[in-house]
């Protein structure tokens, strides 16, 4: 089998959202501007935060939070680069 579920991310995942993202960088996908999640333009009085590029405008991701939950949408960033901090020994 060249695949595993996709449990085997809950380690990587939960690393990697307990750092700050507004140093993270990304990419519009509409313009390809590549700017730090804090340079976007947030727009709090919607259902949730919309991010939008300072570029041209295109929505770069969408937070709601509700009933325990939260959802992420980022289909408005190519990719989303995020330093992480060194893992120290045991």
């Amino acid at each position: 089998m060249d695949w595993v579920d996709g449990n085997q991310l809950g380690g990587v995942l939960q690393e990697i959202f307990a750092v700050d993202l507004t140093g993270a960088r990304g990419a519009c996908a509409g313009c390809g501007r590549p700017e730090t999640v804090g340079q976007a333009r947030v727009y709090p009085h919607a259902p949730g935060l919309v991010a939008r590029c300072p570029g041209c405008q295109g929505v770069l991701l969408r937070v709601v939070r509700g009933g325990g939950r939260a959802w992420l949408d980022l289909r408005g960033l190519t990719y989303l680069e995020i330093a992480m901090p060194e893992a120290t020994g045991p």
